[in-house]
């Protein structure tokens, strides 16, 4: 998708009022974890989240029209210098990686 130029300053300014981010990368001490890791990967890199939900499940379809549901699961990690940091997994899977300043 291209923004003109216009839209550009305004694009950021609303991501900066809504305080939070997403990122495709965490750092977790010297460990780095990314969207695409496994849940193992997560929690050996990162370590046991300080929060974990069940969020449900969701229904993807595959490259050739199979449909499977997968668990989706939401882990909580920090507060790290200020920030909480949400990771979502779909089907073991890490999905996005968002933070937020806590209060």
């Amino acid at each position: 998708m291209i923004l003109r130029h216009s839209l550009r300053p305004a694009l950021l300014a609303l991501l900066l009022l809504t305080g939070q981010s997403e990122a495709a990368s965490l750092r977790c001490n010297s460990k780095l974890i990314s969207t695409g890791n496994l849940t193992s990967e997560v929690l050996d890199r990162c370590g046991e989240p300080a929060d974990r939900s069940f969020l449900g499940y969701k229904e993807v379809v595959g490259d050739w029209g199979q449909r499977n549901e997968v668990a989706v699961e939401e882990w909580i990690y920090g507060p790290w210098n200020g920030m909480l940091y949400f990771v979502r997994f779909e089907g073991n899977r890490l999905t996005t990686i968002q933070s937020k300043r806590g209060n």
